[in-house]
């Protein structure tokens, strides 16, 4: 485990010098609270804190996703600034956005960057400005399975359009059957599920369904699922926990909720091999990350249907939203001096522990500076 910590270690401190590579990896589930964090490097990095002003009782919430990256900020930044209380709920992104536009919160996380109706009503909660994306970590969306005696599975999207459609029923379907070559599939029904709240997650999942097999997802990509059938839990823990516990079960999630032996699905794309969920092959996928929001927002486009050997398809980015002005002013200063510490390198190295990867200096110096112009 010491020799884990190191390697993730190095991996932060390389990631930040690399301009293409930001991903999410396993490791804690929805109940860590920010996996192996809050050793002696961690406690050196909250001296280096800027607590500036920041008081009170900090509101935010959104993505799933992130909690265990935002538990471990947290932990570290309330231990250097005592007079700052911060309150993320999980809630999903969806959800997240709404509590922002109406108010409720400080900041929002989402997986998916503001759509133009979002950014207008935001407009209502930022005087004299708009809500912002501001990327802070990124990776693989994992396809969870429970299929008693099959160890490792291989799907391409064009079977995964039809299992979540409804379309392939059982587990030993022909088209299952030809991608898993001499792998003992059951006669076991599929159970799908499907996020029930409004996600980023499913965004990003349903955008690389209907990138890759156009003719077999039929439905406009979205935070809500649009598909017929198939089953519903809350929250990236909620349809994990469903697939840890459910023979026949299938799901999707960000990968730091594969943990507690649930197996995950290798992804057959246009490269020679399949492709495992890791933090290496969605690296290699969206790396080609393009910033595409206009003025302060950042934004980012990412390649859904990757080519090369080693590149894991199905990804997302997470964002945290602000206000570029108009920003409360009882919460201003901890909101900026918080996502200070998040985009800074102590900041962004403490995701390693966390089970995750930084940002590309690239796209966080851009966030730093954004961040430093918040009012």
């Amino acid at each position: 485990m010491k020799l884990q910590r190191m390697n993730r270690r190095a991996l932060a401190l390389g990631a930040l010098a690399v301009t293409g590579a930001l991903a999410l990896t396993a490791c804690g589930s929805d109940d860590t609270g920010g996996g192996e964090g809050g050793g002696a490097s961690a406690t050196a990095q909250a001296g280096n804190i800027d607590c500036g002003d920041a008081k009170g009782q900090l509101q935010a919430s959104g993505s799933s996703a992130q909690k265990n990256a935002i538990d471990a900020w947290v932990k570290q930044y309330t231990a250097a600034c005592k007079d700052v209380q911060i309150n993320y709920n999980p809630t999903g992104s969806g959800a997240g956005i709404t509590a922002f536009t109406q108010g409720q919160t400080a900041f929002a996380g989402s997986d998916s960057a503001l759509k133009p109706e979002e950014v207008e009503a935001s407009k209502k909660v930022c005087t004299d400005g708009q809500g912002i994306d501001l990327p802070m970590v990124g990776g693989p969306i994992a396809v969870g399975y429970n299929v008693p005696g099959v160890d490792a599975l291989t799907l391409d999207a064009s079977t995964l359009a039809k299992i979540f459609d409804n379309k392939i029923t059982k587990w030993n379907d022909p088209a299952i059957a030809k991608l898993n070559d001499g792998v003992e599939l059951p006669d076991l029904k599929i159970q799908a599920f499907h996020r029930s709240d409004e996600s980023g997650t499913t965004d990003n999942f349903t955008k690389y369904l209907k990138a890759a097999a156009p003719k077999d997802w039929t439905y406009e990509p979205g935070k809500s699922w649009e598909a017929e059938g198939g089953q519903s839990a809350q929250g990236s823990s909620g349809v994990a926990q469903q697939v840890k516990q459910t023979n026949g079960a299938i799901s999707y999630f960000e990968l730091s909720y594969a943990a507690d032996g649930i197996k995950t699905v290798d992804i057959k794309t246009e490269a020679t091999e399949p492709v495992k969920a890791t933090i290496e092959n969605a690296t290699a996928a969206i790396g080609a990350a393009k910033v595409v929001g206009t003025g302060k927002d950042l934004a980012l486009e990412l390649d859904y249907t990757p080519t090369a050997e080693g590149a894991y398809p199905i990804v997302l980015v997470t964002y945290e939203i602000v206000c570029d002005k108009g920003n409360k002013a009882d919460t201003l200063p901890a909101t900026k001096s918080f996502l200070n510490y998040v985009a800074s390198e102590d900041g962004q190295a403490q995701l390693a522990d966390a089970g995750y990867a930084p940002m590309p200096t690239e796209i966080i110096t851009k966030v730093r500076e954004t961040i430093a112009g918040l009012s």
